[in-house]
């Protein structure tokens, strides 16, 4: 038994909304590029005369508020769990910049912590973060 086929009916494919399609695609990539990923702890930055900007891409943020909670990139932890992690970066990508941010009423005891941390593992690329003056 053969079969006919009908070869009149074409395939297409209904372009009527396909601009609503994309003016919703459009808004949704305008949305999600303006969420900021970055984590950070409300801070009174102490101010410099001289600051050196840095280009690193890729940093790994160490804050310290009034009170001498430490934050990795705005998440709490202890110390231990920050000589782990910087540990662990150090073995993995060496050349990773570490940022020091800390209040400007921060006691140096609790600054001077994590500095003891760093020079510990021997850490070299550090920089501390601070609002230029001007």
């Amino acid at each position: 038994m053969k079969l006919k086929r009908d070869r009149a009916k074409g395939f297409s494919i209904p372009l009527n909304s396909m601009s609503d399609v994309a003016f919703l695609l459009l808004i949704f990539i305008m949305l999600v590029a303006l969420i900021n990923y970055r984590k950070e702890v409300k801070i009174e930055y102490p101010e410099a005369d001289t600051a050196l900007r840095t280009t690193a891409e890729k940093n790994l943020e160490v804050w310290v508020d009034r009170e001498g909670g430490v934050y990795l990139d705005g998440d709490a932890a202890d110390l231990l769990a920050l000589e782990k992690k910087i540990a662990d970066l150090y073995r993995s990508a060496p050349d990773t910049r570490v940022h020091i941010i800390a209040d400007r009423d921060t006691p140096y005891e609790k600054i001077n912590a994590v500095l003891e941390i760093l020079q510990i593992l021997q850490y070299r690329v550090v920089s501390f973060v601070v609002k230029n003056a001007e």
